[in-house]
């Protein structure tokens, strides 16, 4: 109750702020959950942090084009999720907060097929002018929805194949519809020695935004090591066609920790 009454009283606050708690309401609340079955391991909760010299989200070809702090949080109950997701500039400032809902509708040995939706605010920064005064830069927050569907097909337990579709709509200015499709390689726990292992995701993908088409492939490797938090990963991204503004090729390189 004591959550709820801290909402009541923020509803004339910005949907930023209110997402926000309500993803910490909605942390605190598991976390609790958690701690209560733990015992019977009904509830499981992990997450990782993420440093990285390029910020990049879900679609590859997006990024912040500067250095920047992720979290990523992840509760689960049996098949179903919340997964928040938060990402900073390094200076402090949000570029991104959402909260995925995530449901596992098919669970089998070598297919999956996991479908999910999330509301998510994108953060940037613009310049006004108040009554004729100097100009000053604000925060200026822009409201999405998404929903996505993901099927997964494991060959080996080295190997698995998959799609990704995420469609996203925009309701304030900028990009009103976004569809994003990939094909996914996961080649996975390749060790180099007795505990050190890296896995190789290669992925085609297209992205279009309102009417603007484009191609892309683009490729992760990590490198891990049993029963250690920390990782490294690399993203490279190439584009190979289209009429998105972004540069033709970048990277990013990240310092992970799990828990």
């Amino acid at each position: 109750m004591r959550h709820f009454g801290l909402l009541l009283l923020l509803k004339k606050e910005t949907f930023g702020l209110r997402m926000l708690l309500f993803s910490a309401f909605l942390c605190i609340s598991f976390s609790t959950w958690a701690q209560e079955e733990q015992a019977a391991r009904k509830y499981t909760f992990t997450g990782n942090t993420s440093l990285t010299n390029n910020g990049i989200s879900l679609v590859p070809s997006f990024s912040l084009g500067d250095p920047a702090l992720l979290f990523d949080l992840k509760f689960t109950k049996d098949r179903f999720s919340i997964e928040p997701d938060f990402r900073f500039a390094l200076e402090g400032k949000p570029w991104l907060f959402l909260v995925w809902f995530r449901y596992k509708a098919v669970d089998q040995e070598r297919f999956s097929l996991r479908v999910g939706a999330h509301p998510a605010m994108n953060f940037r920064t613009i310049p006004i002018n108040r009554n004729g005064g100097p100009t000053e830069n604000v925060l200026e927050a822009r409201r999405y929805l998404a929903a996505e569907l993901a099927p997964t097909y494991k060959v080996s337990d080295k190997l698995s194949l998959s799609l990704y579709y995420l469609h996203g709509r925009g309701f304030d200015e900028g990009v009103k519809q976004t569809h994003f499709l990939t094909f996914n390689t996961l080649i996975s726990h390749l060790y180099l020695s007795e505990q050190v292992y890296f896995n190789l995701t290669p992925q085609i993908y297209l992205v279009k935004t309102d009417d603007l088409l484009s191609y892309y492939v683009a490729g992760t490797l990590s490198l891990a090591r049993d029963d250690f938090p920390l990782s490294l990963s690399l993203l490279v991204n190439q584009t190979l066609e289209g009429d998105i503004p972004s540069d033709d090729f970048f990277w990013s390189a990240s310092l992970i920790y799990s828990f």
